[in-house]
């Protein structure tokens, strides 16, 4: 019955958290593929060792494993980030509700932030999505990364201020053509 009442407090504290997963393993890997096997991955290993969750933000604890099952992936893989290539429809907001003209724009404008965001080094990304995106804490994003709280703090304006030139430098190089 042990094991029926763990798999219960399993889905409870920990499927909610799944969009969330998947988010921040797709914008780590930029492949929607790889961040389905990332997400189940990390629930295997969560799962595996949900009898050491001793409490908290379960997100968190999730978003964690999440993170390090990525990260170990990638050094695997060793993969080029600038060449692996980025699904451009996956986060659009598409609604009835407004004109062409208006979906356009706001298109033109969320796939250049998705730009500048994947041009981003994955230090500066992974605390860019867990923050703006994921809308987590800066204490949970520093327990997430394992990193010091005012090293989240100053990856997150690093990441800001690139994403401001690029962003600029695009709009720049647009007015010119």
């Amino acid at each position: 019955m042990q094991q029926h009442d763990q798999r219960l407090r399993f889905e409870q504290l920990i499927l909610p958290h799944l969009d969330a997963a998947y988010n921040l393993a797709r914008w780590l890997t930029h492949n929607d593929q790889d961040a389905q096997d990332m997400v189940q991955e990390a629930c295997l290993r969560a799962f595996r060792f949900f009898q050491g969750f001793r409490g908290g933000d379960s997100r968190v604890w999730l978003l964690t494993i999440v993170r390090n099952t990525c990260y170990t992936w990638l050094q695997q893989r060793r993969l080029d980030e600038q060449t692996t290539p980025f699904d451009e429809e996956l986060h659009d907001i598409e609604s009835e509700t407004f004109n062409p003209e208006v979906l356009y724009l706001r298109r033109i404008d969320q796939q250049r932030l998705r730009e500048a965001l994947v041009a981003l080094p994955i230090e500066f990304r992974e605390v860019m999505v867990l923050r703006e995106l994921e809308e987590l804490s800066y204490r949970d994003i520093s327990t997430i990364v394992h990193i010091p709280l005012g090293t989240v703090m100053s990856r997150l304006a690093r990441a800001r201020k690139q994403m401001q030139r690029y962003l600029a430098k695009q709009t720049n190089e647009e007015g010119i053509r």
